[in-house]
């Protein structure tokens, strides 16, 4: 048995300050090479990217500036800053929201290559609101929650389809930083375009909920509904779902929030094991961590195997927590 180590840091800093750039020193690398895998013509200009922050999430550019004042004001780290055009990634993950009344709940799993994962969970007061979030990009977010009482979480679409637009996690820190609630998250999901095929599912501390399923190639469908895995309405690309497992996910998920006698703690139970719980690391399909979103209470738990992390608004310490994944050999005769 091989293992993929990964280290989780929690970083607490109200504004984009020398936390922040420390984060960048320590990632730019990687995600320099990876913005640039395709080629450097096959990414946008900096003017284009620019434009585009300012037609799209123009109250966004503030900051953006700031942290690529940061960064040390390049071209190419400020046009990956972005995240408009970035080269089109895969990953798995399981969403769910809990609406019982007077508690919320949106938990997910985030399958995806250990190695490639940041592992940065960011509490941040950007632009008025505290934001707890887990990093992606090193502003972008996979999953996180405003003090405004608004939860988000993004998964992969499953569809191929790839165009001019942004990568959802720089859409999601944008409704964090700027929306206090579902129907004004719904609002930017239909009208900022992304480059890809995600499922954004948000839910907020009035039990509302609702999962957008946006792509480069379609209107939004943004629909009442509390679960998402990886595919849209139907299956548009087999290999994925079947690798994947997307129907046996949705499913399963599906028969736990419609059952009135579901509880959070047999939520929770639930996305720590399988289906949900996904071990196959060697195809960059395995769960990396579990987060569970309680946006009434102002507070979060993050879940690996045997440890826990509770965090909160009113209590965040920082710590590096490190996770060692098992990869399994297969031997065949």
């Amino acid at each position: 048995m091989d293992d993929k180590t990964l280290v989780f840091r929690t970083l607490h800093e109200a504004a984009p300050g020398p936390k922040w750039r420390s984060l960048f020193d320590a990632h730019w690398s990687a995600y320099g090479a990876w913005y640039l895998a395709e080629g450097e013509r096959e990414r946008p200009g900096y003017l284009a990217c620019l434009n585009a922050l300012r037609r799209h999430m123009p109250e966004l550019l503030d900051t953006y500036r700031t942290l690529c004042d940061l960064a040390g004001g390049g071209d190419l780290a400020s046009r990956f800053l972005s995240l408009y055009q970035p080269p089109p990634y895969i990953t798995g993950c399981s969403q769910a929201v809990l609406a019982r009344p007077g508690a919320t709940l949106l938990a997910r799993n985030y399958d995806y290559p250990p190695e490639l994962c940041e592992g940065s969970i960011l509490y941040t007061r950007w632009n008025g609101r505290g934001v707890i979030a887990m990093s992606d990009c090193l502003w972008g977010v996979l999953d996180g929650m405003n003090d405004r009482g608004l939860a988000v979480s993004l998964a992969f679409g499953g569809r191929k389809a790839v165009g001019e637009g942004f990568g959802a996690p720089v859409i999601l820190r944008y409704l964090l930083e700027f929306c206090d609630s579902v129907p004004e998250a719904a609002e930017v999901l239909a009208r900022v375009p992304t480059h890809m095929a995600y499922n954004i599912t948000v839910a907020d501390a009035a039990g509302r909920y609702v999962t957008a399923m946006i792509g480069p190639d379609r209107r939004a469908s943004i629909r009442r509904v509390p679960v998402a895995t990886n595919h849209q309405k139907r299956i548009e690309w087999y290999a994925h779902a079947l690798a994947s497992e997307t129907l046996i996910r949705e499913g399963q998920l599906s028969i736990l929030v419609d059952d009135e006698a579901t509880s959070e703690a047999r939520l929770e139970a639930a996305f720590s094991a399988p289906p949900l719980f996904r071990h196959d690391y060697r195809r960059g399909l395995g769960t990396i961590y579990s987060a569970f979103y309680r946006p009434g209470e102002g507070r979060v738990r993050y879940r690996w195997p045997g440890l826990d992390l509770d965090l909160g608004f009113d209590h965040f310490p920082e710590e590096a927590i490190t996770v060692r994944y098992g990869v399994r050999e297969r031997f065949g005769s």
